[in-house]
């Protein structure tokens, strides 16, 4: 893709779905002609070719028999990113967990302000990214713009945090992405941090994670797992319009007229990773099948958007796909609120969001606060799934401030549960 002015790709997708009321998480209507979006798979390749950065033999996995979870296999000069001027970036591979605790190398990149670091050190927001794709080529550390760019990464960086943004393993690494596994997410943020401090020694000790969409529920997932780990430098997470309530998802993105269909491939491929033996023909009809192994490897979230297009309107999902043992698996461990967090938590929301729709969302935050979490929920009128992510940013720097800086953090469950 051409950069306009300042424009990373990332931006021009946001602005291009957000014109037209759609979202990069559900369903869409047919938008073959707008700006910024690849109209044919052909485009759609040559726009991810025109952002991405090589894959070397640095995101190899080497043995991992001598290291243990968190520990920094190697790192490099992060070259070839678009950063605020006098920025620069480290990329990493360190030792991580599967959401099954098999050991894996997950890749990532640290973004480092420009000057010197305060007292104390940079301080910290670990960064947990939204659907890039499930491909070995979409890692977010494999393009100039970290895939989401000026979306709220680079305004953090901006603002004078450094930044430890994971890949997740599978992707940029070699093996399977656990694609919207909450647990295998969760861990690839936090065995990022130390991995990191090793890497670069001038990042302060205390961390906030702010995730959007899938990385939403990796940031909540976070959370969660702080109530056994008791991280002391550990202050809280923000949940960006968070992957929750699976199955509504799924139902929205397989009716007749979707153009977010493609996403089926993204679910089934998830689904088949954590239960081997499930087909995605089990589930995905129409020409989903035929679709599911190009859209899958050959590229990424432009690819897969552009593989839809002139798909002819129908169904996508066979009945009773609920009811698949994988299916239903991968909806239950990946639900949300079902266990307390472990310190402050703000979940944001677009009112207007297609994807992760308000109702759902707020109910699942009720939920939350039911079972004693201390959270906030904010929402946005009228920003669908991508700008709140973006148009929210402001708020997010000054909650995370607030906490590094070891304020309260207020709760307004008293609002959400009736």
């Amino acid at each position: 893709m051409h950069r306009l002015k300042h424009r990373t790709p990332a931006a021009l997708r946001i602005r291009a779905l957000s014109a037209i009321g759609l979202c990069a998480f559900g369903p869409m209507v047919s938008t073959a002609d707008e700006p910024g979006l690849p109209k044919s798979i052909d485009e759609a390749i040559a726009m991810e070719h025109a952002d991405a950065l090589p894959r070397t033999a640095f995101y190899d996995t080497p043995a991992l028999t001598s290291s243990k979870p968190g520990d920094l296999l190697r790192q490099e000069p992060g070259n070839g990113y678009a950063l605020p001027r006098g920025a620069t970036a480290v990329r990493i591979l360190y030792h991580s967990q599967g959401a099954d605790g098999a050991d894996v190398a997950t890749s990532g990149v640290i973004l480092i302000p420009a000057g010197s670091a305060p007292a104390g050190g940079w301080p910290v927001i670990v960064w947990a990214h939204g659907t890039s794709g499930v491909a070995r080529q979409c890692a977010p550390s494999l393009q100039k713009d970290m895939y989401y760019g000026e979306e709220g990464l680079i305004p953090m960086v901006r603002a004078g945090f450094a930044v430890i943004a994971t890949d997740y393993h599978g992707l940029g690494t070699q093996g399977p992405h656990e694609y919207l596994n909450k647990t295998a997410q969760a861990r690839d943020v936090i065995y990022s941090i130390p991995a990191a401090h090793a890497a670069v020694p001038s990042l302060a000790r205390r961390w906030v994670v702010i995730g959007h969409s899938q990385g939403g529920l990796a940031a909540w997932s976070v959370a969660e797992m702080q109530v056994k780990l008791h991280d002391p430098n550990y202050q809280g997470a923000i949940s960006v319009a968070p992957a929750a309530g699976l199955k509504s998802m799924l139902v929205d993105m397989g009716k007749p007229g979707s153009t977010a269909s493609y996403y089926l491939s993204y679910m089934a491929y998830a689904m088949r990773v954590r239960t081997p033996t499930f087909k995605p023909s089990d589930m995905l009809t129409g020409e989903a099948p035929q679709r599911y192994a190009d859209v899958t490897t050959k590229g990424c979230w432009y690819y897969a958007y552009a593989a839809v297009l002139n798909a002819p309107v129908g169904p996508m999902l066979k009945p009773g796909w609920d009811l698949l043992p994988a299916a239903s698996r991968f909806i239950e461990e990946n639900e949300l609120a079902r266990v307390p967090v472990a310190g402050p938590l703000l979940v944001i929301a677009g009112e207007a969001d297609e994807s992760v729709p308000l109702a759902p969302l707020r109910a699942v935050a009720a939920r939350a606060c039911k079972n004693g979490s201390a959270l906030t929920f904010r929402s946005y009128p009228g920003l669908d799934h991508d700008p709140t992510m973006e148009q929210s940013t402001p708020d997010q720097l000054a909650w995370v401030r607030d906490r590094l800086a070891g304020k309260p953090s207020a709760s307004n469950c008293t609002s959400l549960v009736k």
